[in-house]
């Protein structure tokens, strides 16, 4: 299983609470979930009902935000 290093922004924190969300579930989005590039340096990531927006840095990744697909 792929090992991610992921640190998250304070409004992602927010986010996943008021959401439900929960750190294995971005884990699963960001591993699973259908890709897109967002600006020239994000990453969205749509997984069942939500979308995870990151950035990678090397083998790091920075979760910007949690946010509904609808």
């Amino acid at each position: 299983m792929l090992t991610l290093d992921i640190h998250y922004s304070r409004h992602a924190r927010e986010q996943m609470v008021a959401r439900g969300v929960e750190e294995e579930q971005v884990k699963e989005a960001m591993r699973g979930g259908e890709k897109h590039i967002q600006k020239p340096d994000r990453i969205v990531s749509d997984y069942k009902y939500f979308s995870v927006v990151y950035k990678k840095f090397g083998d790091n990744y920075f979760v910007i935000t949690v946010k509904p697909r609808w």
